[in-house]
């Protein structure tokens, strides 16, 4: 009855320990579920260069698109810009095992810039930072320039002269990144 009893605690400690890997695996899967084809994935190193940008090929895993484990040892940012978002994980690479360090991972998310009838909006989600620096070009010349500051959404609407039809740029500076966005009226 003893050794009975010690081989179900055994197998119950096992799958205990299986289960916890699992779930720790499931965690690491999903950091980079959502892939596809279209979205662009940049990988930086720990000095700053790019050392990997393209546009993404093929709906999927991230982990199984890209072998992360044939670079050198180190950590890396992994971005992965997907319509009005930019995610922003670490990882860590030694000896040819890949480590996720979800405590870096964060969500960055771009302004969106329409333009109807020559009104312009710029709305932008203010996670990180509460500032956007807005310029607003026409034909290359600066037409109107400020920083707009608030709470978690940054909206800004533009009324242009209908008369002025041409190559507008809306440049936005925010979270120490710069967004540029080419429209035509």
């Amino acid at each position: 009855m003893k050794t009975l009893f010690k081989k179900i605690l055994v197998l119950a400690v096992m799958f205990g320990t299986y289960t916890s890997y699992a779930n720790d695996a499931l965690e690491v899967a999903t950091t980079f579920n959502d892939v596809k084809k279209g979205n662009h994935i940049a990988v930086t190193d720990a000095s700053g260069e790019i050392i990997y940008s393209a546009e993404i090929n093929y709906n999927g895993n991230l982990t199984t698109l890209f072998d992360f484990t044939e670079l050198k040892n180190g950590k890396y940012i992994v971005e992965i810009t997907k319509g009005f978002e930019i995610e922003i994980n670490t990882i860590e690479v030694k000896d040819h095992i890949v480590a996720f360090i979800n405590a870096d991972r964060k969500t960055i998310y771009k302004p969106v810039v329409r333009n109807e009838n020559a009104t312009v909006l710029i709305s932008k989600l203010a996670l990180h930072s509460d500032i956007m620096m807005v310029e607003l070009y026409f034909e290359g010349e600066l037409i109107h320039s400020e920083t707009v500051k608030g709470g978690n959404i940054l909206n800004r609407v533009y009324k242009l002269d209908k008369t002025l039809k041409g190559r507008y740029t809306a440049i936005i500076k925010s979270d120490d990144r710069v967004y540029i966005e080419n429209f035509r009226i």
